[in-house]
């Protein structure tokens, strides 16, 4: 009779993962680039967010939302905050995600990144303990919109932006950071599509014929 070991230990771990994990999608840019709100852009039948939603919720993790347009985004059955410092760019929205986390770390994702991949999701997961961030680089390229943060991050990230530095770069700087490399990020995401932001309208045009 086959064993169900194996089963019964990955589920534990995802278990034991739900309790210590949440997942942060940030929607609060202002799409200069696009000229639009990117997140409701249709890509394969349905809104760019809905898509980064869907693969998130695969993880079985609990997902939130920070925008500052809540009523925008209510249609999407998304627990939602606004920024706790307004105007603080993508790191406020760190923050946010990390003071309204009950969770010891957040994985942290742009609303769009329509291709995420769950398996090297879990995979940049499993890489957290010891670290307070764990972060993809590719070539000159950090991808801190595809990451994962522990809460000992907040105290710095909120001097920083009480110094209105902006800048996720210097925070990273003065972090105990899990770099994961490019060959790395590839053995799970052979094209690293995962990683693609669709900033502008070629990018969605692009997405749109596949030629991403």
């Amino acid at each position: 009779m086959p064993s169900n070991t194996g089963l019964y230990s990955r589920k534990r771990t995802m278990a034991e993962t739900m309790t210590t994990l949440q997942a942060a999608i940030l929607a609060g840019g202002r799409s200069r680039r696009m000229g639009q709100d990117k997140s409701f852009l249709v890509l394969d039948g349905k809104p760019m967010i809905q898509h980064v939603i869907d693969q998130l919720r695969k993880l079985d993790l609990d997902v939130m939302l920070i925008t500052n347009a809540p009523s925008d985004y209510a249609v999407f059955g998304v627990p939602m905050f606004s920024d706790e410092l307004p105007g603080s760019g993508s790191l406020g929205g760190l923050y946010t995600a990390l003071v309204k986390a009950e969770a010891a770390h957040v994985l942290c994702v742009a609303c769009d990144m329509p291709y995420l991949n769950t398996t090297l999701l879990e995979w940049l997961v499993s890489q957290r303990h010891g670290y307070d961030a764990v972060v993809p680089r590719t070539g000159d390229t950090t991808h801190s919109l595809h990451a994962v943060y522990a809460q000992s991050c907040r105290p710095l990230i909120l001097e920083q932006l009480e110094q209105r530095n902006l800048r996720i770069s210097d925070c990273l700087a003065a972090l105990k950071v899990r770099y994961v490399a490019e060959d790395e990020l590839r053995a799970y995401d052979p094209e690293l599509r995962s990683l693609l932001n669709l900033n502008t309208p070629d990018d969605v045009s692009r997405a749109r014929s596949g030629n991403t």
